[in-house]
């Protein structure tokens, strides 16, 4: 394994793209190690995705040596490649407070750098936009490029064809690079097409075509005709070597595929890319995890790790969490009930479902990043009378809202959505906050929301969505583990209410910000103070004797890890509204704001729900 604590040099003098344009061949190798070393070491310490930048550092070398950023708009797909895009646009002396509070940003994001075109933290969003600045450029006579950078992973995205079968049509400046890193899109098999793919890849051969294509023009009669014909030809034979013409049946060029770690032979591409009239796709092949071991042989684990040790690749995190125990509880019904399946949009190990994988294949589904498709493919199971579950993250349930109204919600179909990440999830940022899943869940009819603390509650959530509920069902959680000795010998269903029932002072709240609750009902013990807790496991329909409970209450305070427009807080609101209420009420939520990326417990007291600021609040009131 090669030693990551190597000697920076000439990464300490790059301080915008264009100090890149001025390096040496082997300057440029020389930088590449650097930026390595510098990815292995800054992750390892901080967190973060680690293969997918490993694999595009000669990729994001080339593309500032052959483009004029921020000029011409460089793109990036998700943006969760692009930790080598920021080390070249300026923010190396930056780079140790990635993903740190106040620190850069682990994804790209414009109120950072000129450079960063767009906020970018979900799949195939990447064609569309840069199809939309390639335009705006060409209706203002500019003669810039518009670049995205997309993974064969995103592009399964059913926008990503949506952008294609648009872009093609017109004749901007758009390039696409497609960063095949793991699937093959076209099988050019042997030496011919290896050959052809070098040789459309020079510039020489645009500017050799362009030439013969003018000089058959100006011969008279039959010039344009024989033109035509013989360009044909061309094609013709080019798609019997290569096996599909995919792209320029969409009105692309189609250029490799290209060594993704050969810097020249990437330039030559993106310069070749330059001279053609129409919109091109330039195929790049890239390593994933490329000079860090652990992350070649494993690049899934390493694609978002938490810190780790350089030396053995091992994480530092703990191997319980909410995604593995939904893991195992699904395995133990799907183990009785020959009905269940399990859905994932290519985030099987992240949503814990790598063992159900394995153990029940006929029943897994993978369908790549398609969120969109995965919702309507699970309505479609139920239909045919299995139970799916489609397990996703709460921010990439946010693209499948009108999947969960109308293909599942309307239809009264029997599908269960686990959705993992909810609330805060950390040093991910405003792209990945699991914040809005309540309000848009609470919206729909038909629906069933649960939100439960502990493990225990999370498998008697899908019990009943299994075996008691109808319709769609959303079952929400936390991303890490729960407290140590978290579970408690008392059995909540629906809701529940601790401490004193006669309490006149009321803490409300559901899913994990109930520890903090029980934490601060302890504080305030210590001060004389006496509270209830009224414990939400079932936030939607929200069960009657929650406002009953909490309208016979001097003050209630409702704490809510969410956005407060549409959250569970209001609609108790509204109950105690009807009933006539006339106490005092408080919600702490996010109130409408994007919420950026710092450590869970600092946003929980940024947020003023930690249990300290719960006790602080109410302690206040209480004394006023």
């Amino acid at each position: 394994m090669s030693n990551h604590t190597g000697e920076i040099k000439i990464l300490l003098n790059i301080k915008q793209p264009s100090d890149v344009k001025k390096l040496s061949n082997g300057e440029l190798e020389v930088l590449c190690t650097e930026i390595r070393h510098t990815l292995i070491d800054t992750v390892s310490s901080n967190g973060g995705h680690l293969a997918s930048n490993l694999g595009t550092v000669e990729l994001t070398v080339a593309l500032h040596k052959s483009f004029n950023s921020p000029e011409d708009k460089i793109i990036w797909d998700v943006g969760h490649q692009a930790y080598t895009h920021k080390l070249l646009t300026g923010r190396y002396p930056e780079f140790s407070t990635l993903r740190k509070e106040d620190g850069i940003s682990g994804f790209v994001r414009p109120d950072e750098s000129e450079h960063d075109s767009f906020y970018e933290g979900h799949a195939g969003v990447s064609i569309s936009q840069a199809a939309g600045v390639a335009a705006a450029n060409a209706v203002k006579g500019s003669k810039n490029y518009a670049v995205a950078v997309i993974g064969d992973g995103s592009f399964g995205n059913g926008m990503a064809y949506e952008a294609l079968n648009h872009a093609g049509s017109t004749k901007s400046k758009l390039i696409v690079i497609l960063n095949d890193n793991e699937m093959s899109i076209s099988e050019n098999v042997g030496a011919m097409a290896r050959y052809l793919a070098k040789v459309r890849a020079k510039p020489e051969y645009y500017r050799f075509k362009a030439g013969t294509e003018k000089t058959l023009k100006k011969i008279p009669i039959v010039g344009e005709s024989l033109a035509k014909h013989l360009f044909r030809l061309k094609a013709t034979l080019k798609n019997i070597i290569y096996s599909s013409s995919f792209f320029e049946d969409l009105g692309f060029r189609y250029i490799g595929p290209i060594d993704g770690h050969d810097i020249n032979g990437l330039c030559e591409a993106m310069n070749s890319a330059k001279m053609v009239s129409v919109p091109v796709v330039i195929h790049v092949n890239t390593l994933k995890g490329r000079g860090y071991d652990f992350a070649e042989h494993s690049p899934e684990k390493f694609h978002g790790i938490s810190k780790f040790d350089v030396v053995t690749g091992e994480s530092f995190a703990s191997g319980d969490s909410f995604s593995s125990h939904f893991g195992k509880t699904l395995c133990d019904f799907a183990s009785k009930d020959k009905r269940i399946c399990a859905i994932t949009a290519a985030m099987a190990l992240g949503t814990g479902l790598e063992v159900f994988s394995k153990e029940y294949p006929e029943r897994f589904f993978d369908v790549g990043i398609a969120e969109e498709h995965a919702v309507t493919f699970a309505s479609g199971l139920s239909a045919g009378g299995m139970i799916p579950v489609f397990a996703v993250y709460s921010t990439f349930l946010q693209r499948c809202f009108d999947q969960l109204v109308h293909d599942c919600a309307l239809q009264r179909r029997k599908t269960v959505i686990a959705v993992d990440r909810a609330g805060f999830v950390g040093e991910d940022g405003e792209t990945h906050q699991g914040l809005f899943d309540v309000s848009l869940a609470r919206s729909i009819p038909n629906t069933t929301v649960y939100s439960p603390a502990t493990y225990s509650e999370m498998s008697k959530a899908f019990y009943n969505a299994f075996y008691k509920d109808e319709n769609l069902v959303i079952i929400r959680y936390p991303r890490g583990s729960m407290p140590e000795n978290g579970e408690s010998e008392e059995k909540i269903d629906d809701y529940a209410v601790i401490g004193n029932p006669n309490a006149e002072i009321a803490l409300v709240t559901y899913g994990r910000l109930y520890f903090n609750a029980l934490k601060a009902m302890d504080m305030l013990a210590q001060k004389g103070i006496e509270i209830k807790i009224i414990k939400i496991n079932k936030i939607k329909p929200l069960p009657e004797g929650v406002a009953e409970e909490a309208f016979g209450c001097d003050k209630v305070f409702f704490f809510e890890e969410g956005m407060k427009n549409g959250g569970v807080a209001e609609g108790l609101a509204c109950r105690l509204i009807e009933k006539g209420y006339d106490g005092k009420y408080s919600v702490t939520a996010v109130d409408c704001e994007f919420v950026g990326h710092a450590s869970v417990p600092r946003l929980m007291e940024k947020y003023s729900m930690s249990a300290e600021k719960m006790a602080l609040m109410i302690e206040n009131e209480v004394s006023l």
